[in-house]
């Protein structure tokens, strides 16, 4: 049996509502080693029942630091389609998205609700809005429009609310972090790895036993992720075989 790439796996079912700092029971984590099963990982001991989504980037932050290397899935956009680029003037340069985006919408900031933004009460989200016609050209899955909002099992105001934090966990451990495809294809020994997920690929595959729609989205990530690299097969999904297909989105 070949020797295991990372020695835990987490999985983060997101919520874009409410405020960073406010505890949302739709913000759930789940971990997992190549020996034990996914087990959910309640938020530091304090007043807080929930996660929250400062709580959740400042506890990645500290778990990437450590010498063990982690595999965590994410569950929300972590781009956007390319004529959100070419719509704005911008660089085809993820780093620089993640710090144009944060200074339009700083749904990282304790008081803003992306809602807010969305009303002009802060930031300049005017200034960096999308067409929820405008598409990314998806390998695996087609998923919904990051801009196509108030409608159910939407990703967009979850990708409005987590893109801020993707960059503050950058920014925090950039030496000890890997943003996968965004870094490169191929992954570095040693490092822990974040990549966007979409739970609901995965999530008919295992029993539901007890847990409610948000714990098992989290557990079928860190279900599926450490059921794949024990098959042998995890290294391929880093690899797919692109197909490029033009077609006008406009």
């Amino acid at each position: 049996m070949p020797v295991p790439i990372f020695a835990r796996y987490v999985g983060i079912d997101y919520s874009g509502a409410a405020t960073p700092i406010s505890m949302l029971k739709g913000l759930r984590v789940y971990i997992a080693t190549p020996t034990e099963p996914p087990s959910e990982v309640k938020p530091p001991p304090s007043p807080r029942k929930y996660w929250t989504r400062r709580g959740i980037a400042e506890w990645l932050a500290e778990l990437v630091s450590e010498d063990r290397s982690s595999l965590i899935g994410i569950d929300h956009g972590y781009s956007f389609p390319i004529n959100y680029f070419r719509a704005n003037q911008l660089a085809l340069n993820w780093t620089a998205l993640l710090d144009d985006f944060q200074a339009h919408w700083p749904t990282d900031e304790d008081s803003v609700y992306v809602d807010f933004v969305r009303d002009g009460l802060c930031g300049n989200g005017t200034a960096r809005s999308g067409d929820r016609r405008w598409r990314r050209l998806e390998v695996r899955a087609r998923a919904k429009s990051v801009f196509h909002f108030d409608v159910q099992g939407s990703v967009a105001k979850s990708t409005h609310a987590g893109l801020p934090w993707l960059r503050y966990i950058r920014k925090s451990a950039s030496d000890r972090i890997h943003f996968w495809p965004f870094d490169g294809w191929d992954l570095p020994a040693g490092r822990s790895v974040i990549a966007e997920v979409c739970p609901s690929l995965w999530s008919k595959s295992f029993p539901r036993e007890d847990r409610d729609a948000h714990q098992h989205d989290a557990y079928s990530i860190a279900a599926w992720m450490r059921q794949a690299e024990g098959d042998g097969f995890l290294a391929r999904f880093f690899h797919p075989q692109l197909v490029l297909t033009c077609r006008n989105n406009s």
